[in-house]
């Protein structure tokens, strides 16, 4: 009884890493998401100041 016990906690400890692993992985893709969106917002913006920059240079 005591080995069936110890067999489902050990069995619980591994869908908590798996169920971890799954929410580290959407967080590191919405991250992604957001730098890709923040790099294609502001990437633009700051073409066009260094633009303006060196043309005044």
């Amino acid at each position: 009884m005591i080995q069936y016990l110890q067999i489902l906690l050990n069995a619980h400890r591994d869908e908590d890493r798996g169920a971890s692993a799954v929410e580290y992985g959407l967080l590191v893709a919405l991250i992604a998401v957001v730098m890709a969106v923040g790099a294609t917002f502001f990437g633009t913006q700051l073409s066009a100041l260094f633009n303006t920059v060196g043309g005044q240079l």
